[in-house]
C-alpha cells in the first residue's frame, strides 16, 4: 500500500510514529504507555487496568460525558484497553478531526481529576468485570493457567488485579502511579490514517508541553522456576475446558518465524491438524485452537479446547500426537506453502484497517524501537524451510516443558 512511516523524538522523551496513507479518509490515534500490569507491584495489582477505567471519568477541562461526547458527535469513537506490558489509548475519527482527537486524549492523560465518588463507582464496575470473566470458563482456566506458569510473578497475576488491591485505592495512588509511569519518555504516540506527520508533531509539541512526571525505571524480576504439575480446576458447568502449553518464545526470539507457522500449522483455522484430526475426525468438540502470546523475556503457547469429560483423555492423546508429528516427521512442501500463504494474507488483509496498522505501528516502536514493515516480515515468513520447523519442534514439542490445565464440571 502506498503510505509513508515518519518518527519523531521530543526533547521531552515524547516519540510520535505516524503513517501517511492518503487513499483514505479517516484516521486512527493512540496514545500508548509502556506500562502493563508486569510493571505493578503485588500491591498495586490492578492499578494499570483501574487507571484506564478512570481517565474517562473527567479532567480539568472535561467531564466524563463531555469526553465521551467529543468524538461521538463527530462521528468517531474512544477506547481504551490495558495489557500484560502496555497500555493504549485511542480514537477513530475523520481526518478532519485530527486536532480535536489529540486534544481529548491528550486531556484524559495529562490532566486527570479522580473524584472520590468515581473511584468508588468505578471499583464495584471493576469487581463486576472479574465476576464476568470468572463466569467465563474459557476465560477462567487460561487466567489460571497463566498464574500456574508463572508463579510468584508479575507475569502470572490478572490484569484485572484482585478485589482487595482494587477495592484500596484511592485518588494518590493512582496519580503516585502516574507520575511514575505516564512520563513522556514512556509514551508513544502513533497515528495511521490521512494524515501529515508534521501536523501531528506540531500539535503533540503544544498540548504535551507541561508535565511533573519523572520515569520510575524498574527492574524485572526474573522468570521462576516452571512448575509442571498438573492443575486442576472445577466449577458448575457442561464442558470440560483443556489446556495443554508452555512457556514461549519472547518477541525478539529469533525463532518467531518459525514459531508463527508452527501456531499456523497446529491451529491456524479449519483447515489446520487440530481442527481436522480431532474436531472433523473424532468431533470431539466444537472449538479447538492454539494460542501463541509473547512479552519482553518470555511467552505463553498452547492448545486450547472445550470437550466432553469422557473425552479428555483421548483428546490429550490426540493433541500430543500432533504436537510430535511435527518434531519426527517434515511438513511437505505443499502444506508449508499453504501455511505461509494463510499467515501473509492474514497480515496483509489486516492492513486494510488503520487501527491495526496504527497498532502496528506502536507495537514496532515498543519491542524494537523502529518500524518493521510487511516486506521484513513476508521475507522472513518465506525463509523458513521444513527443515527449520522440524529443528524448532524437536526441541519445542518436548513434553517435560508443558502443563496440563483442566477445568472440569463439578
Amino acid at each position: 500500500m502506498d503510505a509513508v512511516i515518519n518518527k519523531t523524538e521530543l526533547n521531552s522523551g515524547l516519540t510520535i510514529v505516524s503513517e501517511h496513507i492518503p487513499s483514505v479518509k479517516s484516521i486512527s490515534i493512540g496514545i500508548w504507555v509502556k506500562s502493563g500490569a508486569r510493571h505493578e507491584s503485588e500491591e498495586q495489582a490492578g492499578v494499570t487496568h483501574f487507571l484506564e477505567h478512570m481517565l474517562f471519568k473527567g479532567t480539568k477541562h472535561r467531564s466524563a460525558y463531555q469526553i465521551a461526547q467529543s468524538m461521538e458527535s463527530v462521528g468517531g469513537y474512544l477506547n481504551a484497553f490495558t495489557s500484560t506490558e502496555y497500555t493504549c489509548y485511542y480514537a477513530r475519527c475523520l481526518d478532519t478531526e485530527l486536532e480535536r482527537a489529540l486534544d481529548v486524549l491528550s486531556d484524559m492523560v495529562m490532566n486527570p481529576t479522580f473524584p472520590t465518588d468515581e473511584i468508588e463507582k468505578e471499583k464495584k464496575v471493576v469487581v463486576e468485570e472479574m465476576k464476568m470473566y470468572r463466569d467465563s470458563p474459557d476465560d477462567y482456566l487460561f487466567e489460571e493457567f497463566t498464574s500456574h506458569l508463572f508463579q510468584n510473578h508479575p507475569l502470572g497475576r490478572p490484569i484485572l488485579g484482585y478485589e482487595e488491591t482494587v477495592n484500596a485505592f484511592t485518588d494518590a495512588h493512582l496519580f503516585d502511579y502516574m507520575r511514575q509511569r505516564y512520563a513522556p519518555e514512556n509514551l508513544i504516540i502513533a497515528v495511521a490514517g490521512n494524515v501529515d506527520h508534521e501536523e501531528v508533531t506540531k500539535f503533540c509539541e503544544k498540548l504535551f508541553k507541561h508535565h511533573d512526571r519523572s520515569l520510575h525505571i524498574q527492574n524485572l524480576p526474573d522468570l521462576p522456576t516452571l512448575d509442571t504439575n498438573p492443575l486442576h480446576l472445577s466449577k458448575s458447568i457442561e464442558q470440560t475446558h483443556y489446556i495443554l502449553g508452555r512457556r514461549g518464545l519472547h518477541f525478539d526470539d529469533e525463532q518467531k518465524y518459525v514459531m508463527l507457522l508452527v501456531n499456523t500449522l497446529l491451529g491456524g483455522g479449519m483447515s489446520s491438524r487440530l481442527h481436522q484430526n480431532i474436531r472433523e475426525k473424532y468431533g470431539y468438540c466444537y472449538s479447538i485452537q492454539t494460542f501463541n502470546q509473547s512479552f519482553t523475556e518470555t511467552g505463553i503457547w498452547g492448545v486450547y479446547v472445550g470437550t466432553d469429560k469422557d473425552y479428555v483423555n483421548h483428546v490429550h492423546e490426540l493433541v500430543v500426537e500432533q504436537l510430535q508429528d511435527l518434531a519426527i516427521k517434515k511438513v511437505n512442501y505443499t502444506e508449508l506453502e499453504e501455511a505461509k500463504a494463510q499467515l501473509k494474507g492474514k497480515m496483509l488483509l489486516s492492513q486494510e484497517n488503520t487501527s491495526n496498522r496504527m497498532m502496528r505501528l506502536a507495537k514496532s516502536e515498543i519491542y524494537y524501537q523502529r518500524h518493521i514493515d510487511l516486506d521484513e516480515l513476508v521475507n522472513h515468513i518465506d525463509e523458513v524451510t521444513a527443515e527449520d520447523i522440524l529443528d524448532f519442534s524437536a526441541d519445542f514439542m518436548n513434553q517435560s516443558h508443558y502443563v496440563e490445565a483442566t477445568l472440569t464440571p463439578k
